[in-house]
């Protein structure tokens, strides 16, 4: 009987030392600070992306929104589901990106300028998220995010600074539209829209009900993207 006794305080003594001297979890295999770096400078990118270049001219909050989620999510996706997986990462970010083309947010037509920058935040997100820290090096990673801040900025300064707004009008007076009744189908438009008009293209024409589309440019001295100048037809109250 003492030497079972003995031989179970042996053994308890035993599971006692390994449980102390073992580690319950391995933190060695968590790269915790590597990741939360990549994490701030992705987000913070994104952030300067859409706060200073999409959100002037777009001044679209739900987009504002759905841009800094998104880009938190693929990062995280990328960094933590596939950081070990190195002969799929192109196959992921293609594989986004094709998702995204596919479903295009079904419920609602995603302007050309918005689906731009949803697919150039996913491939910053998927950048970082897969390279950051490790593959590439900080200083190769923030040269990375610098060359996408910079091809941005040239792109909203220089490709889209004209001042000129485009809207869609459905027009009743079809006698104007011949070419040579332009100056009179202008100053029409200018009278009857109070816009500075620039030029005007004519689109189809109903001759049963004496309708035509026209794209009309006009001079807008906020410079800014509205969304409400694409609409063709005024939308019923539950749509």
């Amino acid at each position: 009987m003492l030497f079972q006794c003995r031989l179970l305080i042996y053994k308890t003594h035993l599971t006692l030392n390994n449980l102390h001297t073992t580690p319950m979890i391995d933190l060695s295999s968590f790269h915790i600070m590597p990741l939360i770096t990549s994490l701030v400078i992705n987000t913070l990118v994104t952030w300067i992306v859409v706060h200073f270049f999409y959100y002037p001219k777009g001044r679209r909050r739900d987009y504002y929104f759905t841009f800094i989620l998104l880009s938190v999510s693929i990062f995280m996706l990328i960094a933590l589901l596939m950081r070990d997986a190195h002969d799929v990462g192109i196959g992921a970010a293609l594989g986004l990106f094709a998702i995204f083309g596919i479903i295009r947010y079904r419920t609602e037509s995603v302007p050309i300028r918005e689906m731009t920058y949803l697919f150039f935040l996913v491939a910053l997100s998927v950048i970082n998220g897969k390279c950051g820290g490790s593959i590439l090096s900080w200083p190769e990673t923030a040269v990375i995010n610098i060359i996408f801040l910079v091809c941005v900025w040239l792109c909203e300064n220089f490709l889209t600074s004209s001042h000129e707004g485009c809207k869609y009008v459905k027009y009743d007076n079809i006698d104007l539209i011949k070419p040579e009744r332009y100056d009179d189908l202008k100053e029409d438009l200018e009278e009857r829209l109070g816009l500075q008009i620039t030029r005007i293209e004519v689109g189809a024409v109903d001759f049963l009900t004496d309708m035509t589309m026209l794209r009309v440019f006009y001079l807008d001295p906020d410079n800014r993207i509205k969304n409400v100048d694409r609409m063709t037809k005024i939308p019923k109250d539950n749509e």
